[in-house]
């Protein structure tokens, strides 16, 4: 994000000289694009979690997801040196945290309505500005404070109907705090691809968490022996169609959003991460029968808002995301 060196720079250069020009309204197109895309994937994992673990679901998003963005390095020429890197341990612990987002974020998913677990997914980017502030040690000015105090506020707007002793049962408590904590998990990942920003190209990144990731997501198998309803299972053949548009629209979304960013600036293609309320509202309502309550529209136009602001805030002040949001795979991505 605002972590840009000589290094990053010289090591972008062949995607920056030769496959970017301006054409904002393409970006825009493809940013919009990637939001559809995301959000057919997590409509497929979460039919699919009524019979499938929610690990393996992480496997097929990775495993199946990988192929697509492989195929784009290779497009790029970058195949070989993609998978050059000095620093396998942040790429490591990098995938560690995107595992465990992806894992909480499916989890809220198979949980929650769309449309409140996609509302509760938008306190990343405010979560973020916490931990660059925390982590990073950037400055964080008063606007972009109040603008986090008012989103978060927002966000336990939208908690409170699932938290409370009211209609809602256990499975809806949990899908909260799981969608909670994915966001959390969501936003250490970014912090940790600002740092790999600094020395890593963008196809190295993507290439290494893909591969990392699907071998990690392994370590939810042991989780089987613990809880039986979470032992990975030999699927049929229209639970294997799920689980691999699962991973090939995870990966097609992926591609999509890192084209979005070669046509236009960040700060033009950032707000347009909330078309996918949009989506999880419609797609609910006609696939699943789901209508949010008052409380989740209400705290999603806070938190849409809020964070609105600090994209705005941050551009004025020149923090730009092109490189985060090229290499960052979506909580529930």
């Amino acid at each position: 994000m605002a972590l840009s060196s000589a290094a990053s720079k010289s090591s972008d250069a062949p995607a920056s000289a030769g496959l970017t020009r301006v054409a904002p309204l393409l970006g825009i197109s493809l940013k919009l694009a990637s939001t559809l895309v995301f959000s057919i994937m997590v409509v497929a994992l979460k039919v699919a979690s009524e019979t499938i673990p929610i690990g393996e679901i992480v496997f097929a998003r990775n495993f199946f997801g990988m192929w697509p963005v492989l195929i784009m390095v290779a497009f790029r020429g970058e195949l070989v040196i993609a998978f050059r890197t000095s620093r396998p341990l942040s790429h490591m612990g990098r995938s560690a945290v995107g595992i465990a987002a992806m894992i909480f974020a499916f989890t809220s998913f198979s949980l929650l309505p769309l449309p409140d677990a996609t509302a509760i997914g938008f306190a990343t980017p405010l979560i973020v500005v916490v931990l660059a502030w925390a982590v990073l040690g950037e400055q964080v000015r008063v606007y972009r404070w109040s603008a986090v105090g008012v989103g978060l506020l927002g966000i336990l707007i939208i908690l409170s109907p699932h938290l409370g002793e009211g209609e809602f049962g256990d499975s809806q408590t949990i899908g909260a705090m799981c969608g909670a904590m994915a966001a959390l998990f969501a936003a250490m990942a970014m912090i940790f691809v600002r740092k790999l920003c600094e020395s890593e190209r963008t196809s190295t990144i993507v290439t290494w968490f893909s591969g990392s990731a699907t071998v990690l997501s392994f370590v939810t198998i042991p989780l089987g022996w613990l809880i039986p309803s979470q032992a990975w299972v030999m699927p049929d053949f229209e639970t294997f169609g799920l689980l691999l548009l699962v991973g090939l629209s995870g990966g097609v979304g992926q591609i999509l959003l890192t084209q979005s960013y070669r046509f236009a600036d960040a700060s033009t293609i950032a707000p347009f991460d909330y078309a996918n309320m949009i989506w999880a509202v419609v797609l609910g309502y006609f696939l699943f029968a789901e209508i949010p309550v008052p409380e989740v529209l209400a705290g999603a136009a806070i938190v849409i808002a809020a964070g609105v602001f600090v994209i705005y805030r941050e551009h004025r002040l020149g923090l730009d995301r092109t490189k985060n949001r090229r290499a960052s795979t979506p909580s529930k991505s």
